[in-house]
């Protein structure tokens, strides 16, 4: 049997405030070639098929056409819901849409119960693990064990006594979205730290064939038989190193025969870009990243102007901007009482156009400033001065 681990698609997700659904569908029904071209069984993805638990109208249409032109090309298709799913809607209609080859394994109390599928060797068992938030599935479960590690712990112990009691020679998968020991994050993983530590051991998915883990954006091995696929594109630009892919898995009479990277398509690079505004603009080493999504840090003393807006002229995919001067912090790092202590209000107000502009006021700005809190001071006194005269009236 051959399957194709999948993760982390995050339909509807944006970037930057830039739509990406058109890329999702276009790389994720690209996967419906690869079950073609690699006569692939099974597809899985091991959570998080949304970015929302209460996805779009846009991205579910966009992801039930993907899943149909999965199905079309001759795979069937596991899927378990992520910290970013809702389970009880993404499990809605599961027994029917199982009669169709789309097995959704959604519930705490089904997590034993595998979805089992036969080749030439005989069944294979694939079980999907929702992911489970500690504290409403241990009561689920009915168990003392606390954490994600808890959880999972028990959740493993209830697949390992399902599976004992097959058939020898029953080979089996599990499908489970977590935080590996060992496992790379990167920035655009939403924490599932919820009152303890939000990693488990890799010794807890002992016992099985294949575990297909999802959660960590980067694909990555933690052992041969315990891998991420990642997710099939970027979301932040701490991803824009990886190589974004899926792993094709091979089961055969013994169990795990082989797992291969297979690499996907990357609709609109990453880069980024540091220096000043007039250096980013004028460099013509930065003409081929035209057509990247970018994000630059400028360095400039002075905050420039518009930097963004100027940007886009030159880079029109340019989504995310700091500024970082070259000299370091301008400012003392204080609490805002410490900062303003024992100061004017005249000195306070420098200072903040001094943090915000990088330079000091000029003469001019300096006197407007005065005249403009002298004013404010004069219409408090004389505001103060009217209440009073009316409660004597």
């Amino acid at each position: 049997m051959r399957l194709l681990h999948t993760s982390d698609w995050h339909v509807g997700r944006m970037f930057h405030g830039r739509d990406l659904l058109a890329d999702q569908e276009t790389v994720l029904g690209g996967l419906a070639d690869l079950v073609v071209d690699e006569r692939v069984d099974v597809v899985v993805v091991a959570g998080d098929l949304y970015d929302r638990a209460v996805p779009s109208g846009e991205a579910v249409s966009a992801c039930t056409r993907v899943l149909d032109r999965i199905r079309a090309a001759g795979a069937r298709l596991v899927i378990t819901p992520g910290n970013h799913d809702s389970a009880p809607r993404l499990g809605a209609f599961a027994e029917f849409a199982a009669a169709g080859g789309l097995h959704l394994r959604t519930r705490i109390a089904e997590l034993d119960r595998p979805v089992v599928l036969d080749d030439a060797h005989g069944p294979v068992a694939l079980y999907g693990i929702p992911y489970l938030e500690p504290e409403p599935a241990r009561h689920a479960m009915l168990i003392g064990a606390t954490g994600h590690a808890g959880v999972l712990t028990e959740a493993m112990r209830r697949v390992r006594d399902d599976l004992a009691r097959r058939a020898d020679g029953t080979r089996s998968v599990v499908l489970a979205h977590a935080f590996v020991t060992g496992g790379d994050p990167s920035a655009s993983e939403r924490t599932i730290a919820v009152g303890g530590v939000e990693q488990v051991p890799g010794a807890v998915f002992d016992g099985v064939d294949y575990v297909a883990l999802g959660h960590l954006h980067g694909p990555q091995r933690l052992a041969e038989n315990l891998r991420y696929s990642g997710s099939p594109l970027a979301y932040s630009f701490s991803e824009a190193r990886h190589r974004k892919s899926v792993w094709l898995v091979e089961l055969d009479a013994g169990g795990l025969a082989g797992v291969e990277r297979r690499e996907l398509p990357v609709p609109r690079a990453l880069s980024t870009l540091r220096g000043t505004l007039d250096e980013v603009l004028a460099d013509p080493a930065h003409d081929g990243l035209r057509e990247h999504y970018l994000s630059v840090e400028l360095t400039d003393h002075v905050r420039p102007t518009d930097a963004l807006r100027r940007l886009r002229e030159r880079f029109p995919h340019a989504v995310h901007l700091d500024w970082r001067p070259s000299g370091g912090p301008l400012a003392a790092k204080l609490t805002y009482s410490g900062a303003a202590r024992g100061r004017s209000d005249h000195e306070v107000a420098r200072q903040f156009v001094e943090d915000c502009r990088g330079r000091e006021p000029s003469a001019r700005e300096s006197a407007l400033l005065r005249e403009a809190l002298a004013s404010v001071a004069n219409e408090e006194r004389a505001e103060l001065a009217q209440q009073r005269g009316t409660r004597v009236a």
